[in-house]
């Protein structure tokens, strides 16, 4: 298996979405179950097939998270330093096209919020900005088309997300 790179932050975020999902989602739906079962004739119980569905789809959330924190390879960007772009650096940059700045982040792929300015390091954008450094001026192909960018900033600080408080 793959091991699968996260923020601190990140995993924290996953933790307590399986931990809401064993504790919540797993028991309301079990009493879902159970009380569309007392309505009688399971063949043609909707309520009783949705709630079956839905079972799995929680079931199978919870094994994929259990998989990925057990293989998470948690990379702390206060550990890190430099002005080359890799995983959990944040960087600013100008959109040379748009003459627009920008701030981004390069997370794990659970992790990536475009409109935050989360990127995932699998995504194109990431992966044109993986490895550069400050003062590069590079293009990258995106879905909407070629774009340039200066890289301005690189650095590597504490993830604070508003949900979580930081990421320690």
């Amino acid at each position: 298996m793959q091991r699968v790179p996260m923020t601190p932050a990140g995993k924290v975020r996953m933790q307590r979405e399986l931990d809401r999902l064993k504790t919540v989602e797993r028991p309301a739906i079990v009493a879902a179950i159970e009380e569309a079962r007392a309505h009688g004739d399971l063949k043609e119980n909707a309520e009783y097939h949705y709630a079956k569905d839905k079972q799995g789809m929680i079931e199978g959330k919870i094994r994929e998270y259990e998989t990925k924190l057990a293989l998470a390879d948690v990379i702390d960007p206060l550990r890190l330093s430099g002005k080359r772009v890799s995983f959990g650096a944040t960087l600013r940059v100008m959109d040379l096209d748009q003459d627009e700045e920008s701030v981004y982040r390069i997370v794990g792929e659970d992790e990536a919020d475009f409109k935050n300015g989360l990127l995932n390091y699998l995504s194109p954008l990431a992966r044109g900005f993986l490895g550069k450094e400050e003062g590069d001026e590079i293009e990258i192909e995106t879905a909407g088309g070629t774009r340039a960018f200066e890289i301005l900033e690189v650095r590597y600080v504490e993830i604070v997300l508003p949900e979580l408080g930081t990421s320690r």
